[in-house]
């Protein structure tokens, strides 16, 4: 005879299933990566914090590695489309590719902690996501995808003589990595005087595009 199991499990079971179960593992598992380092969280502390139990956790992810890989390739995938939106409409050149990185920062500061997984945590970032795409049938392609954005406007702009003749892999990793250093510093000193947020994501996105014009 099976046991039947208390109605609050099952009651937390009912309520935690799909999508919400799912986003809240993710904001579990993130938050306690971010505070307790990544090996020292176990799946117990990730559902004790979810509110769920361990078969809910494996039913929509195999391990601890798939949660990791999962935030940092949605992360991703949320660049990506505020990417494929600032190349929308009408602009185009080099102010296009200011709209770009202008989306990148304020993706960053609106989204710190996904941030600091993906950018800022050399221990929680997964191998196999990077800005290279992966061989066939590896993972992580979102954010090759999202480089591979950035890159190919670059390049366009390469080939219209607006930027430099240089490679525009390095010149688009050289502009995220400008971009990056504002995003770091005001996620990690919110509490320094900086001036006007919006003066300074314009002005940052700004001085590296203007110093690769071609003269």
């Amino acid at each position: 005879m099976t046991r039947q199991e208390p109605a609050q499990t099952a009651h937390r079971r009912r309520r935690g299933e799909g999508h919400v179960t799912r986003e809240a593992i993710l904001a579990a598992a993130r938050d306690l990566f971010l505070s307790e380092g990544y090996s020292q969280t176990t799946v117990r502390r990730i559902v004790e914090r979810a509110g769920v139990t361990p078969p809910v956790l494996y039913r929509h992810f195999a391990d601890k590695e798939a949660i990791l890989f999962e935030i940092a390739d949605g992360a991703f995938q949320r660049l990506e489309a505020a990417f494929v939106k600032a190349r929308g409409g009408s602009v185009q050149g080099l102010a296009r590719l200011q709209r770009m990185m202008e989306a990148f920062l304020r993706f960053g500061l609106a989204h710190p902690s996904e941030y600091r997984v993906v950018f800022m945590s050399p221990d929680l970032v997964p191998k196999d996501v990077s800005h290279v795409m992966p061989a066939a049938g590896g993972r992580g392609e979102a954010g090759a995808r999202c480089f591979g954005l950035l890159r190919d406007e670059v390049a366009a702009l390469v080939v219209s003589g607006e930027l430099v003749d240089e490679d525009p892999k390095a010149l688009a990793e050289a502009i995220w990595a400008a971009g990056h250093g504002l995003v770091a510093l005001l996620i990690t000193k919110p509490h320094f005087p900086w001036s006007d947020r919006e003066t300074l994501i314009r002005t940052m996105v700004g001085m590296p595009i203007d110093g690769l014009r071609r003269r």
